[in-house]
């Protein structure tokens, strides 16, 4: 599959936490980072996330917001 956005970090699931309605997943990047991401319960399933899984992260960055005091 090929994507224009540019932002992608290959991984690995560290864990995948499920709640009613989404799914908090935890990877592990290059150099031991961690990335989380929450995503619908049902995303989660169908794309089989499991501990172990290879993963690649895309992210949009008009999405991702940062703050410091």
């Amino acid at each position: 599959m090929k994507l224009s956005a540019r932002n992608q970090l290959s991984g690995k699931v560290l864990e995948v936490q499920k709640g009613q309605v989404n799914a908090k997943v935890i990877l592990e990047i290059a150099g031991g980072e961690r990335l989380t991401s929450i995503i619908s319960l049902d995303a989660a399933e169908e794309l089989e996330l499991t501990e172990g899984k290879e993963v690649t992260a895309v992210i949009k960055s008009s999405s991702i917001l940062l703050m410091t005091e």
